[in-house]
């Protein structure tokens, strides 16, 4: 079955995509446990009966209670959760062991990654991952660390007086002149700089620069502190689940 619509649950937001013409068109960001939102956002495209989605993400929980809701509202859903369904060779020892977030963002990106050039993907969520695909594309792993808001999180969580700060405006200034500031700044640039840092690191062994993709819920804050050539992407993952179900629709009509 051809996606009408995809979804991608991730650990604080699920995002749906309409897919029209071979590309995702557009996309709502939703709250991950609220079916009157959800059915709202239902009525506002317009979905009919038996619209077919495929729907994945890292948090099962979620993405099943989803799932579940689909099939109640009489829309056909189908779920993406193993490497094997994936038009994606993953070098890994326990390929499925792998984010399926990730290697969606491999899937999008292995689109528009140029010939016989490497990719760097940073996906900046709840956490970030910075994954790398060699030039034949394939997925070879990579590193996560904390995100924005778990870094502040932490950081008030684990110590008596620091407050808790949410980092709303990207490149916060340097020196802070309060605790409040002190913290976004060292949020924000710990951040940026692990991404900067881990880029160069993988990369620093190869005789091509790698493309570098940068996608999530964070991707537009942390984009003016990434290299100015940087593919800002917010629907790469959405756009991996698409590809994904075309292939998969393709081999079941063989």
């Amino acid at each position: 079955m051809k996606a009408d619509f995809v979804a991608d649950i991730g650990n604080t937001r699920i995002k749906w995509g309409r897919c029209v013409q071979d590309r995702v068109t557009e996309i709502v960001s939703l709250p991950p446990n609220d079916p009157e939102i959800w059915q709202r956002q239902l009525q506002s495209w317009q979905i009919s009966d038996s619209a077919c989605w495929y729907v994945a993400g890292v948090n099962p929980q979620r993405r099943d209670f989803l799932i579940d809701w689909l099939r109640q509202q009489a829309q056909q859903a189908v779920l993406l959760q193993s490497a094997a369904e994936l038009p994606l060779q993953v070098a890994l020892e326990k390929p499925n062991a792998a984010g399926i977030d990730r290697l969606l963002d491999a899937v999008a990106a292995n689109t528009r990654r140029e010939a016989c050039r490497p990719a760097v993907i940073v996906d900046a969520g709840s956490a970030v991952t910075v994954d790398w695909l060699d030039e034949a594309g394939v997925f070879r792993g990579g590193a996560i660390f904390p995100g924005l808001r778990l870094m502040s999180q932490a950081l008030n969580s684990y110590t008596a007086l620091l407050p808790l700060v949410s980092i709303t405006s990207p490149a916060p200034k340097l020196p802070g002149d309060s605790t409040r500031a002190a913290i976004e700044a060292g949020v924000y640039w710990s951040v940026a700089g692990g991404i900067t840092a881990l880029i160069a690191r993988m990369a620093e062994k190869e005789r091509t620069l790698p493309m570098v993709f940068l996608t999530g819920g964070d991707a537009q804050l942390l984009s003016p502190a990434v290299d100015p050539s940087t593919i800002v992407w917010p629907e790469m993952t959405l756009e991996g689940i698409r590809i994904a179900a075309c292939g998969l629709a393709l081999a079941s009509e063989r």
